[in-house]
């Protein structure tokens, strides 16, 4: 039976749906919609780098794994080629894509901070425009949910296995594999969603956020021999050794070489596992840990071949990850379907930022370069949106709150420095619309957090990119001085191997972004 329309956001539990705690607003928006405006289906997996996107692929073209239903959304949707985050980092990038603001305004500069509820967030002005929302899977804010009819969230970064879940009601623990639990219970939302706006009449937004394909990368048991035969496609620089950039990319630790540890080798198994869980887990693991264990103290794996041996490692299970994360973004549409609902209901596919699979010899991600700067971002709209159609629109995650708002004739507040793609979408996804940014702005601050990654912010055009690393002593010794900066070709040079910062031939260039970088920090940093 089809049914009216609304739109669904994201996904997970099987709590009772919590009693609504706002009215639909009388009053129709200028586009004519209001409260009857689409349903929200946002999907949010959790380090999910483009390049392990079928539908996008690396740059020379190679994909490293398929990703069939996520796919589907590209082809009957948008592909945005250059969506950015402002903070690659999870909770600063969660709290971005809630609040439409960067990480000094909504106030989450690096994980272990607490998300300030009380601030306006999309869910929350939706509920209060009479929208039935629900958030389900990761949540990693340092606090409950607020904003929410229903939630089951977990607890921190939660297990791969036997996650605990946080419900209105308390919190219970569900045995399995978290991303077929994050699956079920957004589909069990959808539903009962489906169900309750069909008989009142009110639009949802459903929140479906995976933990995975985060570290430490256990997958399902029914992958686990999905890449047995298989030799991922190395990226041409694994080997990087970071000649010809700056002081900074040096002063990381997480290189595949160096900092994978045994459990992101799987030398050791998951804690969270049962006894059925952890016999069925080194039955698998176990031959191949002691191969392993055993050509290492031979010396047979020694040097690059053994960087290359434990990149092989790490991203088959990095990939097998994902692969129950797009399986069920295969149930979800085909629910969907079911449903009748599909042509009044936004399905969003992203992550909260991009990923190292091994460019640069790196794991993890913070950093402005492309890998982790960059992160997948997929929206299906059929009716309003061509099929098929890619974009190079200069978008980032703080534009998404005011989408949303726009598209649901929910009043955008000032305090929100992203710009809606509402009549962007609208149009087609083709007309750019007028007076959009020509620039993108990043800062991350977690610079005494883990992996060591420095202090840095800096300015991305369609062409060029300058980072300015304001700690880094220019000449890798010393006092931090006027710091260190890094100037990329983003045409002439896509992987950002050489630096033109000090290159006089390119002062003029850099003379500009300094300025325009200054314009911008002080515009988006102010409270």
């Amino acid at each position: 039976m089809r049914r009216p329309p609304h739109l669904a956001v994201l996904l997970l539990a099987a709590a009772p749906l919590a009693s609504a705690q706002s009215t639909a607003s009388t009053e129709d928006s200028a586009r004519g919609r209001g409260p009857n405006g689409p349903n929200i289906v946002f999907i949010m997996s959790d380090d999910h780098g483009w390049q392990a996107v079928s539908a996008y692929g690396r740059p020379d073209g190679v994909r490293v794994n398929q990703t069939p239903a996520i796919d589907r959304l590209a082809a009957e949707g948008a592909r945005f080629d250059q969506f950015h985050v402002e903070n690659a980092l999870c909770g600063p990038s969660r709290a971005a894509f809630l609040t439409g603001c960067v990480s000094a305004r909504h106030g989450f500069r690096q994980n272990g901070d607490r998300f300030d509820s009380t601030q306006p967030t999309w869910p929350a002005l939706l509920q209060q425009a009479g929208y039935r929302t629900g958030v389900f899977g990761k949540w990693h804010l340092g606090t409950r949910p607020v904003g929410f009819d229903d939630y089951a969230v977990l607890k921190g970064q939660g297990p791969y296995y036997n996650p605990p879940l946080l419900r209105p009601d308390g919190e219970t623990r569900v045995h399995g594999y978290t991303t077929d639990i994050i699956t079920e219970t957004g589909l069990d939302a959808l539903r009962r969603f489906a169900e309750a706006s069909e008989a009142d009449g009110r639009p949802f937004a459903i929140c479906i956020q995976h933990k995975a394909p985060h570290r430490r990368w256990a997958p399902a048991p029914r992958h686990f021999h999905l890449y047995d035969h298989v030799r991922i496609p190395e990226p041409p620089t694994l080997l990087d050794d970071w000649s010809g950039r700056g002081p900074a990319s040096a002063m990381q630790t997480m290189t595949v070489a160096r900092h994978l540890d045994e459990q992101d080798l799987k030398l050791k198994s998951p804690w969270e596992l049962d006894a059925e869980q952890k016999k069925i887990w080194d039955l698998h693991y176990g031959p191949g840990v002691e191969a392993y264990q055993a050509a290492v103290a031979s010396g047979e794996l020694a040097g690059d071949d053994l960087v290359r041996e434990k990149y092989q490692r790490y991203a088959k299970d990095y990939l097998a990850c994902i692969q129950a994360v797009d399986e069920g973004v295969g149930r979800i549409l085909a629910e969907i379907d079911e449903l009748g609902i599909a042509e009044d209901t936004i399905v969003v596919y992203t992550s909260d930022q991009g990923w190292y699979l091994g460019e640069h010899g790196w794991y993890d991600k913070r950093w402005m370069y492309e890998e982790s700067f960059r992160t997948p971002f997929i929206l299906r709209w059929p009716g309003r949106i061509a099929p098929g159609t890619t974009s190079d629109i200069l978008a980032q995650n703080i534009d998404f709150a005011p989408t949303v708002l726009e598209l649901a004739g929910v009043e955008i507040p000032e305090r929100m420095q992203g710009r809606s793609l509402a009549g962007f979408l609208e149009s087609g996804a083709t007309d750019t619309p007028e007076n959009w940014r020509d620039g993108v702005y990043y800062h991350f601050y977690e610079a005494r957090g883990p992996h060591t990654v420095p202090e840095h912010d800096g300015i991305k055009t369609e062409r060029w990119k300058l980072i300015r690393f304001p700690e880094v002593d220019p000449d890798g010794d010393g006092p931090a001085g006027p710091g260190a900066w890094e100037l990329y070709d983003l045409v002439a040079d896509p992987d950002e191997m050489a630096n033109l910062a000090d290159d006089p031939a390119y002062a003029d260039v850099r003379a500009e972004l300094e300025a325009r970088l200054t314009t911008l920090r002080t515009e988006m940093e102010s409270q």
